[in-house]
């Protein structure tokens, strides 16, 4: 007796639900920022941009000129 074989489509498996799709907000964006306190490394890591990317770099300026201007920036 021999057990009957089930095909599984790997390559499409993998990929279902990839990536991820919760929104991102601008808010969250500077909250999490300041809750490395504005570190640009430290916030790449957390929330998953490359570091070396130059665009990762303007989205970061960005948000702390954003949360400057709102006062929320929690800078010393």
């Amino acid at each position: 007796m021999t057990k009957p074989k089930i095909r599984v489509d790997i390559a499409s498996s993998l990929d279902a639900g990839w990536p991820p799709q919760q929104p991102v907000t601008i808010a969250n964006l500077v909250t999490e920022a300041r809750a490395v306190d504005w570190d640009f490394d430290t916030w790449c890591y957390a929330s998953g941009y490359d570091a070396s990317d130059p665009a990762a770099r303007r989205m970061f300026e960005c948000l702390l000129s954003y949360a400057i201007s709102e006062g929320g920036a929690g800078l010393n």
